[in-house]
Parts: structure tokens; sequence; C-alpha cells
């Protein structure tokens, strides 16, 4: 937050703090808890300051975070040589609205999409999702079928879930290698898995819900 030089500033500390020249994909992240909260002159400042940092060769990718899909869209579409990705929220209960998604905005031009929260911050899961727990096995399943799910979508550049262990690497990597679109029978276990999760979502994350329609 602060004027473009600012940015810039901060940019070049973590760049010179990591030992890099430059990083992939820069993205600033937007007022919480919705992107409306930036007022004009600050939208504008972010956007200038992801053109200098593109042009001075210190990113390859620009874009925002932001947890806003009205928000989003408008961005996408306003500048869309500047989001060529964003980070948002994106789980495996989230859908398509039918009119006026923010996909249709990203598939338009181009923008990636970096979907966080795939296991609706562990609620998804019926254990712990450790290695060690009683329902390890049926907690590694869940997390599976949700980045498949999330994966079925092409718009859907990555989910970006918390890993912790190994294990859990492991058990991605096995996800990615399997079929993206579910069965009957997967759909379901996924769908009765998410329905529980929306029960028992934390009060702090209750804001999840607004990512069922996207």
């Amino acid at each position: 937050r602060g004027s473009a030089a600012k940015l810039i500033r901060g940019l070049d500390w973590g760049l010179k703090l990591s030992g890099l020249d430059y990083v992939d994909f820069w993205r600033i992240s937007m007022e919480m808890p919705t992107g409306k909260d930036q007022t004009a002159r600050e939208v504008e400042n972010a956007m200038e300051a992801l053109s200098i940092a593109k042009k001075q060769g210190k990113t390859r990718f620009t874009g925002v975070s932001s947890h806003d899909r009205e928000w989003l869209k408008l961005a996408v579409e306003t500048y869309p040589e500047q989001m060529e990705a964003l980070c948002t929220p994106y789980t495996a209960k989230s859908q398509e609205l039918p009119k006026d998604s923010l996909f249709d905005a990203v598939r338009k031009h181009d923008c990636g999409v970096l979907g966080i929260k795939p296991f609706a911050s562990a609620s998804l899961f019926a254990g712990d999702s450790s290695p060690d727990s009683p329902q390890a096995q049926a907690d590694d399943q869940r997390a599976r079928l949700a980045i498949r799910y999330i994966l079925s979508n092409p718009a859907i550049t990555a989910p970006m879930p918390g890993l912790a262990s190994i294990h859990q690497v492991d058990n991605m990597v096995r996800a990615i290698k399997e079929r993206r679109e579910l069965d009957v029978t997967e759909r379901a276990i996924l769908d009765n898995a998410m329905n529980e999760a929306w029960a028992k979502l934390p009060p702090d994350y209750q804001w999840l819900k607004d990512w069922e329609y996207v």
C-alpha cells in the first residue's frame, strides 16, 4: 500500500533479501476484505508499480491477490496488461456462475488464476490430514479429489494447497497424475466432504462461502 515508488522499494528489498535478480510472478495484495476498499489512486499506484517492475525486468509476470470477485473481474477487464495472473480463493465447492463470471474476463484476457484455500482451511478433512491420523487414508483421498476437481476447470492455472509434509506432497503428485474428471462415486464423496467442510468452517473463514459461485 502506498505510492508506486514505495511498492517498488518493497519489491527491491525482497529481491535483495532473497538474493534474486527477478521473480517469476509479483503480485500485490489488495486491501482486505475486498478490493473495493482501495481508493482509485491506490489501485492506480499498484498498476503503475506492476508496469514499472515488468519494464525493469524485476518480474516476468504481474498481478494481484484479492477476495473480491466483482472487483477482480473489473480489474482484469480494465488492466489486462498488468493483470497477467491473480491469486484468489477457489475451493472444491466453487463453481462458475452461469453469467457475469470472473472466468469470463479471465478467459478473454488470458489471465492466470492461482486458487488458494482448496481444502477450505483444512475443514475438508475428517482428521488432521497428517499421515499418522486414524483418518489418513480418507483425508488423502479427499485432498486428491479436491485437487482433481479444481484442475478440471481449465481456467485454473494451479491450486495452491498448504502442504506440511513430504507425505502430503507425494499425495498431491499422485493427484495430478490421476484423471481430472471425477466419476459419480468420487463426486458424491467430495460433495459430502465439502458439505461437512462448510458446516464446520471456523468463524474467521465463513467468507469462503462467498466463493461457492465465482
